[in-house]
C-alpha cells in the first residue's frame, strides 16, 4: 500500500508553535488513515495477523495423501458428502497437482486463466480441514512450444518447458500463489518431468534448478510466509552388486542411481534456498522391478534414504510418492491381496517415521469402479460410495499415532516368530504388522498375540 505524506515546516517567526501542532496534527491523521485503510483491505481485525504473514509455515505436516485424476470433489452428492465427512474428521494435508491429475489447463494462452478445475479441488481441500499443498506441474502448451489447444498425451504432459519460459512459469505459480493465500506448501515441479538430457546421458539439472530458484524466488515474493522445496527426483535404484550408475547410497536393497544422487547433489548446492527436500520412489528396483532382499527387507529403502538425504542436505524430507508393489504391463498394482498390500504399506511408513520423515503423501489410485486395489474410499461415482477404505484407516490411525516429532520405540519381541513381525510403538500406542502369509503368534512387551497371515494389529 502507497504511503505519503509530509509535514511542512514553517519557518516563519512567530508561528513554530502553531507549526508544531499542525505536524502532530497531521502526522496523527496520517497514522489513521493508514490503519483505516489496512483495516479495510485485511478485511478488519487484529492488525498483528500482517506480521504473522512473515512466520514461515511448518514443514513437519506428518501423513497425507496426493489427489489423483479421479477424487471425492466429484460424483454422486450423497457419496461426496460421505467421502468429505470422513476426511473432515481426520484431518491430514493434501497434495495437488495444478494441471494433470484432475485438473485442466491453468493457462491455456498467456495471461488468459482457467482455473476452474483448481479451484474446485482446493474447495474441496478446504471442506475437509486438509492441510493444503500445491505441487506446481505441469506447464501449459505455449510455454513448451504448442500452441493454444492442450496436448494431454503423457509425452507433452511431461515435457518442461522451454528456458524461454521459465520466467512465465515463475509467474503463474506466483499468480497461483496469489489466488489460494491460505494455501503455504508448494513443491516445484514432478520427477524432473522433461529435464532428461538423452545426448549427455544424465539429468539437466542445471535447467531444472535455475527453474527451481525462479519459481522460489516469486513465491517467496507472494508471500515470505510461503515453504518451498525441490527437487522431488525419483531416487530410483539397482539391483545390489550392479555396476550400472551404481552409488555410495545402498543396502540390501541395492543402490539408488548415481544420477539421481548427482541431480540432488547439485540442486542442493545451487539452490537459492528451500524449506524442505522432496523427493519419490519406490523399494524395487528401476528395470525389472525386482525386490531384495524381499517385499518386506526392501522397505528399508526408505528409511537409509532417508537418513542419507537429513545427514547430507540438513533440510526436513518429504516423500511425494512411495510404491512397494511393482506394476503390471497397464501400470495397475493389483497383483497382491489387500492385507498383503497393506502389510507391505504399515511396514514402509514405519521405516520412514523411524528415519525422521517430516511428510509422506500417498499417491491415491481411485478410480471410477468398484475395484480399486489399494484406494482410499470407494469411489464417489458410485450409489452408496464415499466410504472409507483399509489404507484410509491405515494412512489416518498412523498420522496420529506417529507424527514427526512422536518419541518412538521399538517394542519388544520375542518368541520363535519375532523376526516375522514389525512393531513401532509410541507412549501407550504399539502397531505390529505380520510379514508373512501365514498366521503366527508372539509377545510383545511380554503380551501374547495371535496375528492373522499379513495382519495389522493395533494395540496398547
Amino acid at each position: 500500500m502507497g504511503r505519503r505524506g509530509a509535514v511542512r515546516t514553517f519557518r516563519r517567526a512567530g508561528r513554530w508553535r502553531w507549526a508544531v501542532l499542525v505536524a502532530a496534527g497531521t502526522l496523527a491523521l496520517g497514522l489513521l488513515l493508514v490503519l483505516w485503510a489496512t483495516s479495510l483491505e485485511t478485511g478488519g481485525g487484529d492488525l498483528s495477523d500482517g506480521a504473522d504473514g512473515d512466520r514461515p509455515a511448518a514443514v513437519d505436516l506428518g501423513w497425507g495423501f496426493t489427489h489423483t485424476q479421479y477424487s471425492a470433489d466429484r460424483g454422486d452428492d450423497a457419496a461426496r458428502r460421505a467421502a468429505t465427512g470422513l476426511l473432515a474428521a481426520a484431518p491430514m494435508p493434501q497434495n495437488q497437482h495444478i494441471m494433470g491429475w484432475g485438473v485442466d489447463n491453468p493457462e491455456p494462452r498467456p495471461g488468459t486463466y482457467n482455473f476452474g478445475d483448481l479451484d474446485r479441488r482446493v474447495a474441496f481441500m478446504r471442506r475437509t480441514n486438509a492441510t493444503p499443498v500445491l505441487t506446481l506441474c505441469c506447464a501449459p502448451d505455449w510455454m513448451k512450444g504448442g500452441g493454444e489447444r492442450t496436448d494431454w498425451s503423457q509425452k507433452s504432459l511431461e515435457k518442461a518447458p522451454d528456458r524461454a519460459h521459465y520466467r512465465d512459469f515463475a509467474k503463474l505459480a506466483g499468480v497461483i500463489a496469489k489466488r489460494y493465500p491460505d494455501i503455504r506448501h508448494f513443491i516445484v515441479w514432478n520427477e524432473f518431468k522433461g529435464f532428461y538430457d538423452e545426448r549427455k546421458g544424465r539429468w539437466n539439472y542445471e535447467g531444472y534448478t535455475e527453474l527451481y530458484n525462479l519459481v522460489y524466488a516469486e513465491l517467496k515474493r507472494q508471500n515470505s510466509a510461503n515453504v518451498v522445496g525441490g527437487p522431488y527426483i525419483s531416487m530410483d535404484s539397482n539391483p545390489p552388486g550392479s555396476s550400472s550408475n551404481a552409488s555410495s547410497v545402498r543396502g540390501p536393497w541395492g543402490s539408488v542411481d548415481q544420477r539421481a544422487v548427482d541431480a540432488l547433489t547439485y540442486w542442493n548446492a545451487h539452490k537459492e534456498g528451500a524449506d524442505f527436500l522432496v523427493v519419490d520412489g519406490a523399494s524395487y528396483t528401476r528395470e525389472g522391478s525386482k525386490l531384495f532382499p524381499d517385499e518386506f527387507a526392501a522397505t528399508a529403502k526408505f528409511g537409509d534414504v532417508t537418513r542419507w538425504l537429513r545427514r547430507t542436505t540438513g533440510l526436513p524430507v518429504w516423500w511425494s510418492e512411495w510404491y512397494v508393489e511393482p506394476a503390471d504391463a497397464n501400470d495397475d498394482r493389483k497383483l497382491w491381496t489387500e492385507p498383503h498390500r497393506l502389510a507391505v504399506h504399515a511396514t514402509t511408513m514405519m521405516q520412514l517415521a523411524r528415519a525422521g520423515v517430516s511428510a509422506a503423501f500417498y499417491w491415491n489410485p481411485e478410480e471410477t469402479g468398484a475395484d480399486c486395489p489399494g484406494c482410499l474410499w470407494r469411489s464417489t461415482e458410485l450409489k452408496g460410495g464415499g466410504g472409507g477404505l483399509p489404507m484410509l484407516d491405515l494412512l489416518s490411525r498412523f498420522g496420529k499415532a506417529f507424527p514427526p516429532g512422536a518419541e518412538l520405540r521399538t517394542p519388544e519381541v520375542t518368541g520363535d516368530n519375532r523376526d516375522a513381525v514389525s512393531a513401532l510403538a509410541a507412549g501407550s500406542t504399539v502397531l505390529v504388522v505380520n510379514m508373512q502369509d501365514r498366521r503366527l503368534t508372539v509377545e510383545v512387551d511380554g503380551k501374547p498375540l495371535d496375528l492373522a497371515p499379513n495382519e495389522i494389529r493395533w494395540a496398547g
